[in-house]
């Protein structure tokens, strides 16, 4: 471990500062921890064994100086989900497959793809998980009974409107009390931990005015041991993995992508570079450990690690110290948890909810009004009505097909008239320089199967009549994929059969490369490929038949064919007769 670069060259005052900055962030995340848990369905320990377990193994084995990982908001509606549906003991299945998941993408360097996911769908994810967030906290903000969790959205909405006339007014105001300390407690004293201060004011006031007037951690889940649960192997069967592997991936590629999101914020604030591969294999690891303690899925938390930096941090040991503190708290204040009202920790979920609900990015591509606010909106509503499962793919999906669309439409072929043409009085008396032999243009874009059938139709269609040469100017085409070459390849086979010479100049090595592979590079002939569009002309003027053109056949004409220029000296080249 020492071995990493991560650890060396540290001094006693480094070492201090991130002690200093692991406790600070442990005593956020000890709230954090709990409070994910319970959102997720499950008992509020299983938070912080996962915020130790994680965060000790991110730490030790991550891809960033900085990373604090555990428990997040982003899993919230999956994990509930898989709860709901099949319950505690394969949702420790599905972080495990996720874990193992997220080991093979480091291995198969799927760290550098993820960054390409298009904002457009992460904000519309990210806002919709913000939305399922805020309004399951509803229940334990009014504290509602008899609310029952459901799958869907419209059906939790549905629960809480019907038993709203349960209203609790001591949990609401348990839950205001802590709102307003959450909002205004960081404007008077910032440097408070006030997270921690929004559970532990609350609890005082329910048990000295309230108490057993209001739902607790005690009376929802039972106490909290003060010691981390026995390694427990969880039964996995193949019917489980079938079942199983669908939401696993939801759970590795969510976690993947705000690993290193997070690892990027982080990059951001220090000027360090994370290593994204080794992060997504640190996450792994804590992903498949995690479960045998009992915990759940884990990934890179930005506030947390955004706090992290703030307090100080130099190295991985404020992730370990961070994990060190939770642990000692769990083992010396465990039973005091117990008496934490469920109304003080909704409204700690709805800030955080809001915080990560990036509503102002959301509005501001909604308002653009383009390809990527249909991606925006189709994500975020499927995120929210539907799943993850279904939301992140299909807007994926139609990021893809936006891009792709706009991609085709760059592709333009203009026409070209080189200044060696002879000029040509047309009957309204305008120079038209245009030789009837040689049809010259330059195409703009890459030729890919977006864009492939537009490019060679483009083309045929700005040939009026059949020229006897096609110059192709391809200094502005980026890439050739294996439609664009085949429909290259198709107008090159077209001309060639009307006896028609196709020219290529000034093609960059990457698409030269795909023709030689392809053998296009051959059917048009290597002395056919020119390194300057003025050489791809001269061997063009070359190649034609002077008494076969309808212009240059004209007495009383000065032809292209008489009189060019090579090396500044006129002479007469001899046509080509075949042409």
């Amino acid at each position: 471990m020492f071995t990493d670069k991560r650890f060396r060259g540290l001094s006693k005052a480094d070492v201090k500062n991130d002690f200093v900055a692991g406790i600070t962030v442990g005593v956020v995340a000890i709230p954090l921890g709990m409070a994910f848990a319970i959102a997720s369905g499950v008992k509020p320990e299983y938070g912080l064994y996962t915020t130790i377990i994680a965060g000790l193994l991110v730490a030790l084995f991550g891809g960033s100086r900085f990373q604090i990982a555990g428990p997040t908001g982003a899993f919230i509606p999956i994990l509930l989900a898989i709860v709901l549906q099949y319950g505690y003991e394969d949702l420790l299945i599905a972080g495990f497959l996720a874990g193992i998941m997220l080991i093979l993408m480091s291995f198969f360097k799927v760290g550098n793809l993820i960054k390409f996911i298009p904002r457009s769908v992460t904000i519309g994810f990210t806002s919709g998980i913000a939305v399922i967030i805020f309004s399951g906290q509803l229940e334990n903000f009014f504290g509602l009974s008899g609310v029952e969790k459901k799958e869907y959205f419209h059906q939790n909405m549905l629960q809480i409107i019907t038993n709203f006339p349960t209203l609790n007014m001591y949990s609401l105001l348990i839950a205001v009390t802590g709102l307003l300390i959450i909002i205004y407690v960081p404007k008077v004293f910032p440097k408070i931990p006030v997270l921690l201060v929004a559970l532990i004011i609350p609890t005082i006031l329910s048990i000295l005015f309230f108490p057993e007037k209001v739902a607790t951690i005690g009376t929802a889940f039972g106490g909290i041991s003060q010691s981390l649960p026995s390694i427990q192997i969880p039964a996995l069967t193949w019917e489980k993995l079938i079942y199983l592997w669908q939401p696993a991936f939801v759970i590795a590629m969510l976690g993947g992508i705000e690993s290193l999101l997070s690892a990027v914020v982080a990059d951001g604030m220090t000027g360090k570079q994370h290593r994204s591969n080794r992060e997504l294999f640190g996450q792994g690891l804590a992903n498949i450990v995690t479960p045998f303690f009992g915990g759940i899925p884990a990934t890179g938390a930005i506030a947390r690690t955004a706090t992290n930096i703030k307090s100080g941090a130099v190295s991985p040991f404020s992730g370990i110290f961070q994990s060190l503190f939770v642990l000692f708290t769990l083992l010396l204040f465990a039973p005091f948890a117990s008496h934490i009202p469920l109304a003080s920790m909704a409204p700690i979920l709805m800030v955080v909810a809001f915080n990560m609900s990036e509503y102002k990015s959301f509005w501001h591509i909604l308002k653009l009004r383009t390809g990527d606010s249909l991606v925006l909106v189709t994500t975020f509503l499927l995120t929210v009505f539907v799943n993850l499962t279904v939301a992140v793919p299909i807007g994926l999906l139609l990021a893809m097909l936006s891009f792709i669309k706009r991609i085709s439409g760059l592709v333009e072929v203009e026409n070209i008239i080189p200044d060696k043409f002879v000029h040509n009085k047309t009957q309204n008396g305008v120079t038209d320089y245009r030789c009837p032999k040689i049809a010259s243009y330059t195409v703009h874009g890459p030729l890919f199967f977006g864009a492939a059938d537009r490019f060679e139709t483009m083309i045929t269609r700005s040939i009026n009549k059949r020229p006897a040469l096609l110059i192709l100017k391809m200094r502005h085409v980026s890439l050739i994929d294996i439609t664009g070459e085949a429909n290259l390849s198709a107008l090159v086979e077209d001309f060639q059969n009307k006896n028609g010479v196709v020219l290529i100049a000034e093609l960059h090595e990457e698409p030269l490369k795909m023709l030689k592979k392809t053998g296009l590079y051959n059917k048009i002939g290597a002395n056919h490929f020119f390194d300057h569009t003025a050489d791809a002309i001269d061997y063009a003027l070359h190649l034609i038949n002077v008494s076969n053109c309808s212009f240059c056949s004209k007495s009383g004409h000065t032809t292209c064919q008489v009189f060019r220029k090579i090396n500044d000296k006129p002479v007469q080249v001899e046509a080509n007769k075949n042409t």
